[in-house]
């Protein structure tokens, strides 16, 4: 069996508030409450992945980063910029509202509430 990353659990302040803002930069989908009890607010990134942000006392922030196209890379910038979100091409400061990534052609970083860095690359 091939090994597949199913699910991740992402620190939060507040669960639901750090899927909606995900998603709705990324463009993604945020799926019902999951978990035992609702405390898992899921964002499908892809078939088989979802980011499961879950709040937590004291959130300790992760990075996460993320391979996009293009086309995909143009509308995550343009959401960020109309929802006045800051975003940079250095994960020490991601607010340089610069996207000359050192990896890659274009790519940025941007940051939530529990200070969960996002890592966006496009290949041109």
């Amino acid at each position: 069996m091939t090994i597949t990353l199913n699910h991740t659990i992402v620190p939060a302040v507040d669960n639901r508030e750090a899927a909606r803002f995900f998603a709705s930069i990324m463009g993604l989908a945020e799926l019902p409450p999951a978990g035992r009890n609702g405390h898992f607010a899921p964002v499908r990134v892809n078939e088989t992945l979802t980011l499961d942000f879950m709040t937590m006392e004291n959130p300790v922030g992760v990075h996460l980063a993320f391979d996009v196209d293009p086309a995909t890379f143009d509308q995550i910038l343009e959401r960020l910029r109309e929802a006045g979100v800051p975003y940079g091409s250095d994960p020490a400061h991601p607010d340089n509202g610069r996207i000359d990534h050192p990896l890659c052609p274009r790519g940025l970083f941007f940051v939530d509430a529990a200070r969960n860095l996002y890592e966006v690359m496009s290949p041109a």
